[in-house]
């Protein structure tokens, strides 16, 4: 590629229409199934993972506007064609994206459907935002509390997870590596968690072509590494470690949790581990499929995602039970900066360095 991608590069031609939205002081990109009105519809917010853009809910989004919910999958702040700000990668500005995005919509509220970083996106506003959430889905990732969990306890999550935020940390050189060589950097990641018998099929060469040409975008990269650097330098900053602690809550909404039984990134415990933040959380785990589940085998991911829209909620009397609550006091001396950079050290020894 001799010139960066235009932005508009993303508005890809297909069943569905491009629109621009803004929320929470950001023009966002939004795609929707062309011709369907959207009436009385639920909503249904669909939110990308990393090095991706709304391209990764293609299949989604014409099936569940089939079924008669209103389907709008965004390029998330910074990705695509959608305003690429300096700032905002946090777990609060997302949140607040979020929220103004359903409501810029013309809903009072949605079902969040997220992949890998836009789950993340689904936890936080779920959780800081409850009234405009009625349930979630995600999609290879974890409650944020029970991922860091499982990397500070688990040798094998901690490995799988951790070298590549800290190999992404530094400036300039986390962009220059994702860049090079027209974004090849893309193409191992798919290459490395995905099934082998997705990457045998015409679909997965072409999306990863897209995702290659969409990193290329200007800005992007340095865009998408900003998440990876919040989520890992707020552990040692005021306004992480209250995130996480607001975090602390234990949801009372339907969650379903999805993971591709053969992901090698997000392993099933820390999945499974969400129960403890979402008191009716509903796990499974999708066959023949690593971390791109809904893209690898869409048919059961879709499948999953309608029989959990059409299920109604589980009935309770118990009012304040209906509200996110901490499950249990703050205790600082269960986590603190040091503790935290003295275990990446030890787990960075134990791995030979890497």
């Amino acid at each position: 590629m001799t010139e960066a991608p235009d932005p508009s590069s993303v508005r890809l031609p297909g069943d569905w229409e491009h629109l621009d939205v803004r929320a929470n002081g950001v023009r966002f990109h939004a795609v929707e199934p062309a011709g369907v009105p959207a009436g009385d519809r639920p909503l249904v917010l669909l939110l990308h993972g990393f090095g991706e853009f709304w391209w990764s809910w293609r299949h989604q989004l014409t099936a569940l506007s089939a079924a008669g919910f209103r389907a709008v999958a965004v390029d998330l702040r910074g990705y695509g064609d959608t305003d690429k700000p300096p700032r905002g990668y946090d777990g609060w500005t997302l949140a607040g994206d979020a929220n103004g995005l359903v409501r810029a919509l013309g809903h009072t509220s949605a079902t969040l459907i997220g992949h890998s970083d836009g789950g993340l996106v689904c936890w936080a506003t779920a959780t800081l935002h409850p009234r405009v959430v009625d349930r979630i889905v995600v999609v290879a990732s974890p409650h944020p509390r029970a991922l860091r969990r499982r990397t500070l306890r688990d040798r094998a999550q901690r490995s799988q997870f951790l070298t590549p935020f800290l190999r992404n940390q530094i400036p300039r050189l986390g962009e220059r590596q994702v860049t090079r060589d027209d974004a090849v950097f893309i193409a191992d990641y798919f290459a490395q968690r995905s099934s082998s018998s997705w990457r045998a099929e015409p679909d997965y060469a072409q999306t990863v072509e897209l995702n290659r040409s969409a990193m290329l975008i200007p800005y992007v990269a340095h865009c998408s590494l900003e998440y990876r650097r919040w989520a890992f330098r707020s552990q040692f900053r005021p306004d992480g470690l209250r995130f996480m602690e607001l975090m602390d809550q234990r949801l009372h909404l339907p969650v379903l949790a999805l993971r591709g039984r053969d992901d090698p990134y997000i392993l099933s415990e820390a999945m499974a581990d969400g129960h403890r933040w979402a008191a009716h959380q509903t796990y499974r785990q999708i066959e023949g499929s690593g971390h791109f589940a809904h893209q690898e085998q869409p048919a059961a991911v879709t499948e999953a995602i309608l029989e959990f829209l059409r299920t109604e909620p589980e009935a309770t009397n118990d009012v304040a039970a209906k509200k996110a609550r901490r499950i249990r006091p703050a205790r600082t001396s269960w986590y603190s900066p040091a503790r935290f950079a003295a275990r990446i050290r030890r787990s960075r020894r134990a791995l030979g360095g890497r």
